[in-house]
């Protein structure tokens, strides 16, 4: 269903518990940075109708997201700051063809595997945390990652056909699974 071509090592949930904190004010970033995205493809694509009020539910989702990250970062005591980010996503797009429409439909099928990799990464999170309101957080939040990651799909098919987007989406799947291999061990949600 995530289409990911390989699984997160199982070593990451533990280095991720360990430093808990810094994946946690990762993890806000990352949906500062997830719903920054949306907006900036409603830019990008004014003229495809078609992307553009599911992009705009995206993006106030993904806010909203990150507003129950900040919150739960205060109720921990946690300040949220700037950090160094993985150099994941930048790694990922790469692959990205440069014409259009392939560049739109690279573009959004990326972030599907990105949204992917957060639910499988935050569904082990649920799995491995003690603290019952973060087990929660956890839980709660791999409905609509799942859902993220299939209305990109569902974006892409909406610019070319159902069986090009399905093989660009497997190549783009390898591409993500040796990045992911070749990502430092940061505590972090994409290393």
């Amino acid at each position: 269903m995530l289409n990911l071509a390989q699984a997160t090592d199982p070593g990451w949930v533990q280095r991720a518990l360990a430093d808990l904190d810094e994946v946690l004010i990762d993890h806000a970033h990352c949906e500062k940075k997830a719903a920054s995205t949306a907006v900036s493809l409603l830019f990008r694509y004014p003229e495809r109708h078609e992307l553009l009020e599911p992009l705009s539910q995206l993006a106030r989702e993904e806010l909203e997201h990150f507003e129950l990250m900040l919150g739960h970062l205060d109720r921990l005591g946690i300040r949220f700051y700037r950090q160094l980010p993985s150099p994941y996503a930048g790694e990922l797009m790469k692959a990205i063809r440069p014409n259009e429409p392939e560049r739109a439909v690279d573009t959004l099928l990326c972030l599907s595997l990105i949204e992917a990799r957060s639910c499988e990464r935050m569904k082990l999170l649920a799995d491995a945390l003690e603290e019952p309101s973060l087990r929660e957080l956890y839980a709660s939040l791999l409905a609509s990652e799942a859902r993220h990651h299939q209305t990109y799909v569902d974006l892409a098919r909406a610019i070319e056909p159902d069986v090009d987007v399905r093989g660009r989406l497997r190549e783009l799947a390898q591409h993500e699974a040796s990045v992911i291999a070749a990502s430092p061990e940061m505590p972090r949600m994409h290393a």
